[in-house]
């Protein structure tokens, strides 16, 4: 039985659209669609409170916080974006700025501190860049499409726009010019998340096509990657340097940790053939040699192994390909399937289920803890992307206020571990960490003890 983590948080009126963890600070930073700009300290009772509640004028879209200058950045609906200073305690925070960026919903707000620029994109299709000093606009660029995705590289002054055509392009940023760098595609879904590694050179992009393209940009030799490990909605990615780890999540709550340290392989081209490349049966569309053999014409399928055009009867094999980003069982063909080891199979990245839809991610590289925030209104913080099951955050209305509660779990325990959540004989798997099972154990009952339907690790 799957964990829900009760009572139900009633401290969002309305979806949170962004929030980010506080570096060196127990606490956090959100905005939410309710107005609400909100920071999250933890108090000497344990619990977390709300030691900033700022309503503004309009919905908040996206947020940018620059921990080393305590600078807030918050995009709005109605295309402006306000920047606000936090205290250094986090008890207050003081209007600084308002900048008219945009006609309409600004969709991506970053900050680079090297350059005092605030890049900004929204729904009216424009890229914008300001002074974050004087507050002046610096240029700006039409895009094809309303942008979601945007990462910035200081080194080069490159800015990577990814669009809801599916397009990703690259712009080269002076002071109060671009030039257009090139453009490439890869997905036939609309592009969702970007995410950029300064040291490898390497952009990630995730997609509403459920994939995500490793674009290798450093090696200026057009190689693109593709991972296919989501059934949803790609909606985050952030790359964790330190152990060469990818980290993805989609809208139907799947958490993807992908193991970026091994040697990967680009997914061949599909192949054009008017018949069978294994059997030379003929397609359907092959009319003369329909005729001549009088046979009746086959459907087209391709081997995501080789890539060659085949027929069902000559591809009824499945297999995983992990090394090819497929860690989905995928098509492929007899002679490819017969060449595929167990070693080939071995998988290469690891899957959690986050319990809620996710909207947001956010990796905290100092600290290594995770955050997602749902539709559901819930914000979960998760310690560390090898022990992804650890901590769990939820917000909650009491008499006295709005509370943020952390729940801390030992990743992979094993032993029975207590929930206090209101719930008499409430308890959380420490294996699994998911299920709600074994409620009238006892604290410390051994993992042995588990059902094989409450815990499959147990």
């Amino acid at each position: 039985m799957a964990a829900e983590i009760q009572p139900q948080p009633q401290g969002f009126q309305e979806v949170v659209s962004t929030a980010v963890i506080i570096p060196k600070e127990d606490g956090v930073i959100s905005v939410s669609e309710d107005r609400a700009i909100r920071v999250w300290l933890k108090r000497d009772s344990g619990q977390y409170w709300p030691s900033v509640h700022h309503t503004v004028s309009s919905s908040c879209s996206c947020m940018s916080f620059n921990p080393e200058t305590r600078r807030l950045l918050v995009g709005m609906d109605t295309g402006s974006i306000c920047e606000f200073i936090l205290s250094e305690d986090y008890n207050k925070m003081t209007p600084a700025h308002t900048y008219q960026a945009h006609q309409s919903r600004v969709t991506v707000v970053l900050f680079v501190l090297e350059m005092e620029w605030l890049l900004s994109t929204g729904q009216d299709k424009n890229f914008t860049w300001h002074c974050s000093e004087s507050g002046q606009q610096l240029g700006t660029y039409r895009t094809t499409a309303w942008v979601s995705g945007l990462q910035f590289d200081v080194e080069t002054r490159h800015a990577f726009v990814g669009d809801h055509s599916g397009q990703v392009t690259i712009l080269k940023l002076e002071q109060d010019s671009c030039s257009l760098v090139t453009t490439f595609k890869g997905h036939t879904g609309n592009v969702t998340a970007l995410c950029w590694d300064p040291v490898q050179r390497v952009l990630f992009s995730g997609s509403s096509d459920h994939s995500i393209i490793m674009w290798d940009i450093g090696g200026r030799k057009g190689t693109a990657i593709e991972l296919q490990g989501h059934n949803d909605k790609v909606q985050g990615l952030c790359y964790a340097s330190h152990t060469r780890q990818l980290i993805s999540c989609s809208s139907d709550g799947g958490i993807v940790i992908w193991n970026m340290d091994v040697t990967r392989q680009e997914t061949p081209e599909w192949l054009d053939s008017d018949s069978c490349q294994k059997c030379e049966q003929p397609f359907f569309w092959n009319f003369k040699q329909m005729w001549d053999s009088k046979k009746i014409g086959l459907r087209q399928h391709h081997c995501r192994k080789c890539g060659q055009a085949v027929c069902g009867k000559c591809s009824s094999k499945r297999s995983t390909i992990p090394l090819m980003g497929f860690e989905f069982e995928v098509r492929v063909c007899d002679s490819c399937h017969e060449s595929i080891t167990d070693e080939d199979r071995a998988p290469t990245a690891t899957f959690h289920d986050s319990k809620h839809s996710i909207v947001y991610m956010h990796y905290e590289p100092t600290t290594g803890n995770l955050l997602t925030s749902g539709t559901d209104k819930v914000i979960k913080v998760w310690m560390g992307p090898s022990s992804i099951c650890c901590i769990s955050v939820s917000y909650k209305t009491s008499m006295c206020g709005t509370v943020m509660q952390w729940l801390a779990l030992l990743p992979h325990s094993k032993k029975v571990l207590s929930l206090s959540l209101g719930l008499p004989g409430a308890f959380l798997c420490g294996v699994c960490m998911f299920s709600l099972c074994l409620r009238e154990f006892s604290l410390g009952t051994p993992a042995s003890s588990h059902s094989p339907k409450t815990c499959s690790l147990g």
